[in-house]
C-alpha cells in the first residue's frame, strides 16, 4: 500500500471486485492481514473463514447446474481444485489483489507473498462482499473472477472420464486393464508432443497426440472408445 493513500487502495479494490461497499470497515477488515493488526480478531482471518464457504457454495451450485451427468465424485474433485489455495491465490495475484493488503514490512521483505496471504485476502474479500451485500453480489463476483477456471476444471474431468471409462469397459468385457503406449516424441524440452496408443486385451487402438503424455492419454482413450463403438455410451 506504500505511495497510496487508504482511499486510493479502497477505490481500486473496489474495481477490480466489481463491487462498492456500503460499509467501507469490511473491506477494510477483509485487507488487514494478521500481521498488521492490532489482535488476531481485528484481521481478515474470520472474514476468510467465511469467505470460503460462500465460495464452496457457490461453487458447487454452479458444478450442480452446469452438467447433470456429473456424479458426487466427479463435483468434489473439481471443486476441490477450484477452491484450492493454489487457484484461489492465482486469481489474487492475477487480478493484483494481493498487492492492496494491509501487513506488516517484514512479512515480504522483498519478496513475494506466500500463497497461503494470497489465497486468504481473495476469501476474506468474498465473505466482506456476502456480508455487505448478500449472496446474491458474492456469486456473481465469484463466478466473474472463477468462471473461465470452472469451465477448465470441467473440461479436465470430461477427458479423465474417457480413461475411466475405457478402463470400467475394458474390466467388465475383458478382465482387463487398459495399457497406453508411448509411440513417439517431438519437439524441445520446453514444448514437448507425445503420441499415445491404447491397448486392450492385445488390440492397439489409433493412436493421439497431446502436449503431455496424460492429455494424449486421454484423447488415445477417447479413440479406443470411438473404435469400439461405446463413445456415446460414455457420454451418457
Amino acid at each position: 500500500m506504500q505511495g497510496n493513500t487508504v482511499e486510493d487502495i479502497f477505490a481500486r479494490c473496489e474495481e477490480v471486485l466489481g463491487y462498492r461497499f456500503r460499509n467501507r470497515e469490511l473491506l477494510e477488515r477483509a485487507l488487514t492481514h494478521s500481521s498488521a493488526a492490532r489482535s488476531r480478531i481485528e484481521s481478515n482471518e474470520r472474514l476468510e473463514f467465511l469467505g470460503d464457504a460462500v465460495l464452496g457454495l457457490v461453487v458447487c451450485q454452479a458444478l450442480y447446474e452446469r452438467d447433470d451427468r456429473m456424479g458426487e465424485g466427479e463435483m468434489t474433485r473439481v471443486k476441490s481444485w477450484v477452491v484450492s489455495r493454489e487457484m484461489c491465490a492465482e486469481v489474487s495475484v492475477e487480478t493484483g489483489i494481493n498487492h492492496l493488503m494491509t501487513l506488516d514490512r517484514g512479512l515480504t521483505n522483498g519478496r513475494s507473498l506466500p500463497q497461503s496471504v494470497s489465497a486468504a485476502v481473495l476469501e476474506a474479500l468474498i465473505g466482506a462482499v456476502y456480508l455487505d451485500g448478500g449472496l446474491e453480489p458474492a456469486r456473481e463476483l465469484i463466478l466473474r473472477l472463477l468462471d473461465k477456471y470452472i469451465e477448465q476444471a470441467l473440461d479436465d474431468e470430461h477427458r479423465q472420464n474417457y480413461k475411466s471409462a475405457l478402463q470400467q469397459q475394458a474390466q467388465r468385457r475383458w478382465g482387463v486393464t487398459p495399457e497406453y503406449v508411448l509411440l513417439d516424441e517431438k519437439g524441445p524440452d520446453h514444448d514437448k508432443a507425445f503420441e499415445v496408443a491404447a491397448a486392450v486385451n492385445g488390440r492397439h487402438f489409433p493412436s493421439a497426440w497431446g502436449k503431455t503424455k496424460k492429455d494424449a492419454e486421454q484423447e488415445a482413450a477417447r479413440l479406443a472408445l470411438e473404435d469400439l463403438g461405446l463413445l456415446d455410451e460414455a457420454q451418457a
